[in-house]
């Protein structure tokens, strides 16, 4: 699933080729697409028809399209495989097409995104989706209105994140991942900041000092602008921009994905270890195990 700095990409893209853009029509091509809209797929389409579309925001890995004048919100989910992608009305449909949005300047030939561009969300695998929700007073879709700050809000509260952790009595790469303490980091960019910060993803969060969780901090934050900078991680072409494009930060990863490799900082061959139906990578040497204690 695309992390935060995946979905951050496109976010901006949105942000550039939709924004402001008014909806004439809505093609609701596979159910399975707006299945978490539970009225279905006409009123889904019913309802944005005519709504002018505001700037696209985002909250860790979600990612939604505010109605201008409407407590209202697209969510899209991209899941596994999702996309959403601008294209030229004339080109040909993507196999796996499952909504379609044309906007009313497309239609009149003078499109803000460029003349005849619509917006389509593909995907493959089925997992993702868009779904129309109800906004809260902060403009955020309520069904997600309890996901945590990401680290790269203005607002988040590093000093609340601490005191969480070590009240929270896990593991740290299970409060990296827990979406209700900091949201938009996922398996990849845990491993690339805890590799730098030589700390085991098994180090209990109970006895970590502020400045180790600072420094932490630190590295998460680095590691996602690093990959925002070059378009994010893909290692397949399930993940793109909404141009089609892939990213590359694949290529400067230190820890995930390179096991039996050397470990960028003292040799010794990275290792993997299964965890919660996921992979942890990490060095032996630099981000030694916590002592077991009776």
């Amino acid at each position: 699933m695309p992390e935060l700095p995946e979905v951050e990409v496109v976010r901006r893209g949105l942000e550039r080729w939709v924004a402001g853009r008014t909806v004439a029509e809505v093609e609701v091509l596979h159910p399975r697409a707006v299945r978490r809209h539970l009225a279905g797929g006409a009123d889904f389409a019913l309802r944005l028809r005519g709504q002018r579309i505001g700037t696209a925001r985002r909250r860790g890995k979600y990612l939604w399209l505010p109605l201008e004048g409407e407590p209202l919100a697209v969510l899209g989910h991209l899941g596994m495989s999702g996309q959403l992608l601008v294209q030229p009305e004339a080109a040909p449909d993507e196999k796996h097409l499952r909504v379609r949005l044309r906007f009313t300047d497309s239609i009149s030939g003078s499109a803000a995104g460029g003349p005849g561009t619509e917006l389509r969300f593909v995907d493959q695998r089925t997992f993702g989706g868009l779904s129309l929700h109800d906004t809260t007073p902060d403009g955020l879709p309520d069904v997600i209105a309890h996901i945590a700050r990401d680290p790269l809000d203005e607002a988040f509260d590093d000093a609340a994140f601490h005191t969480a952790l070590r009240l929270r009595r896990t593991t740290i790469k299970r409060a990296l991942l827990d979406q209700s303490l900091i949201s938009g980091v996922g398996n990849i960019y845990a491993d690339e900041a805890l590799w730098r910060s030589r700390l085991h993803y098994d180090r209990p969060t109970a006895n970590l000092t502020r400045p180790r969780s600072t420094e932490l901090l630190g590295h998460v934050r680095d590691v996602m602008n690093a990959a925002l900078a070059v378009g994010g991680t893909s290692f397949d072409s399930l993940y793109v921009n909404v141009n089609g494009e892939s990213g590359y930060f694949d290529r400067s990863l230190d820890a995930y994905g390179r096991e039996g490799e050397p470990c960028g900082r003292c040799g010794t061959a990275m290792r993997r270890r299964p965890w919660m139906n996921r992979s942890s990578y990490f060095c032996p040497r630099c981000q030694r195990p916590p002592r077991i204690t009776a």
